[in-house]
């Protein structure tokens, strides 16, 4: 096993810029290389890194420089969408690992590329999904594991994050949110809220997502935005959205259970993912943080729903993950409530011990082929669409990576 990791950074717009933040606390991370095309962020990040004590790393404006550079062990992707699955995969057929950020693929080919790419060259790629590792999906997965919910039906999640001002302003701030609001209409987030719901139907362990299917409204939010917004007007006051404020998707599994995902990132709301459960034997729900058991109370308590409340926390003493018992502060101040420190040790750990990720391409590809699909099904009036199985069968048998605490099993 590896003492420490030699990584190299692609992408340091928002995301980028803090993951570093956290990998330079982390003793055994070695950041030799930092990327982005604005040579600006470039410039910033590594003057940061000085100025917190790290040697600094090379810079450059052009990826392949990094993915060039002796003695990189591993990369972490977190440029636009577009650019991901493209960089990954240059990436894997060098000999290099990659970590690449959340967001839908664009093509199903991309997919399957990504997939006959790990397959023919035996070289990983993990999808950095961070919601796989938050407190309640994994307290959730463990009480599921248990049987606590008895025999899991449905499941849902949203993707719900007023995103107005971060896609208005893009063109500002240089955020490909804009350019894909404008262009495209689909499913284009479907990962934070799809990740742990198939971790815990065991997508690609013995079930797989069979079809689907999308519904939308009509795109009014992000128009109303702009014309609240003088400063916009010039760059944006003629141009038509065409990505609807809500969209709802609906996965069936071949085990019988139905999921349902939705966007909703162009209206006024907070935030939520909406993680939800149900089962013969009761429901999780993110929103209230309830936990609501059968166990016959359900005629006295069917009108109550106050009482179940912030019940999460009490069974959180019984099912945390063994992630989440033995926390500290910097781990829980690093970024979304310490779910970007358990990604970055999931990762890091598999480049260390030489096993493979515990979300693999088949994962990515799997979740990722959710946002052309959606295009497609919204083309044709929310026809159903079949999804692929990426494994080619291999599902049927597949079993858990690894032994390690940050294999979701």
């Amino acid at each position: 096993m590896k003492n420490s990791v030699n990584i190299g950074i692609i992408g340091l717009g928002c995301r980028g810029a803090s993951m570093i933040e956290i990998m330079a606390k982390m003793e055994d991370v070695n950041i030799l290389a930092v990327c982005d095309k604005y040579q600006d962020r470039v410039d910033n990040v590594i003057k940061k890194l000085v100025e917190g004590g790290r040697p600094a790393p090379m810079g450059t404006v052009d990826y392949n420089e990094v993915l060039s550079m002796p003695g990189i062990d591993s990369v972490y992707i977190a440029t636009d969408w577009e650019c991901h699955v493209k960089i990954a995969i240059e990436s894997m057929k060098k000999g290099i690992p990659a970590a690449m950020e959340v967001g839908g693929a664009y093509t199903l080919d991309e997919c399957w590329e990504l997939v006959h790419t790990y397959e023919e060259t035996g070289v990983w790629a993990m999808m950095m999904e961070n919601c796989c590792y938050g407190e309640r999906e994994m307290m959730v997965h463990n009480m599921v594991r248990e049987g606590v919910f008895g025999d899991i039906v449905f499941c849902s999640g949203q993707y719900a994050h007023d995103l107005r001002d971060e896609v208005a302003y893009g063109e500002k701030n240089r955020h490909y949110r804009l350019r894909n609001y404008i262009a495209r209409n689909c499913e284009n987030y479907p990962t934070h809220e799809l990740g742990p719901i198939a971790k815990l139907l065991g997508i690609n362990y013995g079930n797989r997502f069979v079809s689907m299917s999308s519904v939308c409204s009509r795109a009014a939010g992000m128009e109303d935005f702009v014309k609240q917004h003088k400063d916009l007007k010039p760059s944006l006051g003629s141009t038509k959205f065409n990505q609807a404020d809500i969209v709802k998707t609906f996965i069936k599994t071949e085990k019988g259970e139905l999921i349902e995902l939705t966007l909703d990132t162009c209206l006024p709301r907070f935030y939520s993912r909406g993680f939800t459960v149900r089962g013969t034997g009761g429901l999780y729900q993110e929103d209230g943080d309830i936990v609501f058991l059968d166990k016959k109370l359900y005629k006295k308590n069917e009108w109550t729903q106050k009482k179940f409340w912030g019940r999460g926390k009490k069974f959180a003493r019984k099912y945390n993950h063994p992630l989440w018992q033995d926390t500290t502060k910097e781990m829980l101040e690093s970024g979304h409530g310490g779910m970007d420190w358990f990604i970055i040790r999931a990762w890091i750990v598999s480049v260390k011990e030489g096993t493979l990720p515990p979300l693999d391409v088949y994962d990515a590809a799997s979740w990722m082929c959710i946002t052309p699909l959606s295009e497609l099904s919204l083309r044709n009036g929310g026809a159903t669409v079949e999804i692929p199985d990426f494994t080619n069968g291999k599902y049927k048998n597949r079993t858990p990576k690894n032994d390690n605490i940050y294999d979701i099993r």
